[in-house]
């Protein structure tokens, strides 16, 4: 398991949401990336440094800090676009390959490189600039059903990571949830919504969903 790339985002007009700007165009960079604990939300601050969110209501923070998606994953999409998709054109920070991103358990640690550790904390919800930007109509219901949202992760341990790190599992929490679990709860199956109370390192506005919507 290995990073293929570590991408950082380019400010791009963004009209698909009404904001002046978008970091969704992430684009590999060569050599040693710092990694860092970005803080709240509401700031914009992301966990590699160069990078950063630009919808700060909804992007950024500690929960957010770094966003996985999976070669594979974009290999099948790339079949269904019938187009190449190059690493980082899902707004993804890390482009892995041979890591099961959406099976990783909530709260799972990755130790990438020699000292960086990340902690899986929620799956990605698509968004209109997400769409906006890939120019494909219905993309978000498309991208909800397929069920392969990708990872965030926190920043545990800083320091620097650059392509063709590893990637090692260090920490699996006792119980099922998954990121593919959790996305489907949120999306297309609520009645999964009583399974993700055991995951704690689920983001407090996500536990504080599974409480309301779960409450008799």
């Amino acid at each position: 398991m290995k990073l293929l790339s570590v991408n950082i985002g380019r400010p791009r007009p963004n009209p698909w949401k009404g904001l002046s700007l978008t970091g969704i165009d992430k684009r590999p960079v060569d050599g040693p990336v710092a990694v860092v604990v970005p803080g709240s939300e509401g700031t914009g601050a992301v966990g590699l440094v160069g990078d950063r969110a630009y919808d700060v209501k909804h992007h950024g923070g500690s929960d957010q800090a770094v966003y996985a998606y999976a070669r594979e994953d974009l290999d099948a999409w790339e079949a269904e676009f019938d187009r190449p998709l190059a690493n980082g054109v899902f707004g993804e920070n890390l482009t892995t390959l041979g890591v099961d991103v959406n099976s990783a358990l909530i709260g799972e640690r990755w130790r990438v490189g020699r000292d960086v550790v990340l902690e899986v904390s929620c799956p990605r919800v698509p968004c209109a600039t997400f769409q906006g930007w890939l120019e494909r109509a219905g993309w978000i219901k498309r991208f909800t059903r397929a069920v392969r949202p990708g990872a965030y992760l926190r920043v545990v341990e800083t320091g620097e990571i650059r392509a063709t790190d590893t990637v090692e599992i260090v920490h699996r929490p006792g119980h099922d949830v998954t990121v593919a679990v959790v996305f489907r709860a949120m999306t297309l199956e609520p009645e999964l919504l009583p399974r993700l109370r055991v995951a704690d390192a689920l983001p407090e506005e996500i536990k504080a969903q599974v409480r309301r919507r779960t409450t008799a």
